[in-house]
């Protein structure tokens, strides 16, 4: 399993509850693309319309910008594959919880590329103030460690 584009920015912010892994609805190109990393998930998130979910705010660029199609939009809203299951409890939690649907990252299975998609709740800034000191204290032990 290769991870293509990770959202790094998506686990400073929130904070992760629950994963899914959802297909993409994709163009040839735009997997190609994707295989060679040229894809932003930064400030993306999940809609659920109806009873479909949606990615919104991801941007996938051009593979060979002489090749592809001259109507191709690279920030275009691209359907998600959940079950009904997955989709009825995305939507429940993300109306009635007040939490946020967004994409972790674009990896494959086999030949397919998902999407991990998390139920997350928004940190506040005093949460991703203690992130940030465990982090440092974190790298500080490994730096005492590492020169012993």
């Amino acid at each position: 399993m290769t991870t293509y584009i990770q959202n790094k920015k998506a686990r400073f912010n929130f904070e992760i509850l629950e994963t899914f892994e959802a297909g993409l609805v994709l163009s040839g190109h735009e997997v190609k693309a994707i295989r060679n990393n040229k894809a932003n998930l930064e400030g993306s998130h999940v809609i659920i319309r109806g009873s479909e979910a949606y990615l919104v705010g991801a941007s996938i660029t051009e593979y060979q910008p002489a090749n592809t199609p001259k109507s191709y939009d690279k920030d275009r809203t691209r359907k998600l594959l959940l079950s009904k299951k997955e989709l009825a409890h995305l939507e429940q939690q993300t109306e009635k919880a007040g939490l946020t649907a967004v994409p972790l990252r674009l990896y494959n299975s086999g030949r397919n590329i998902k999407l991990e998609v998390a139920l997350a709740r928004g940190k506040k800034k005093h949460d991703k103030r203690e992130t940030l000191k465990e982090r440092d204290s974190k790298r500080d032990i490994e730096r005492t460690l590492k020169s012993q």
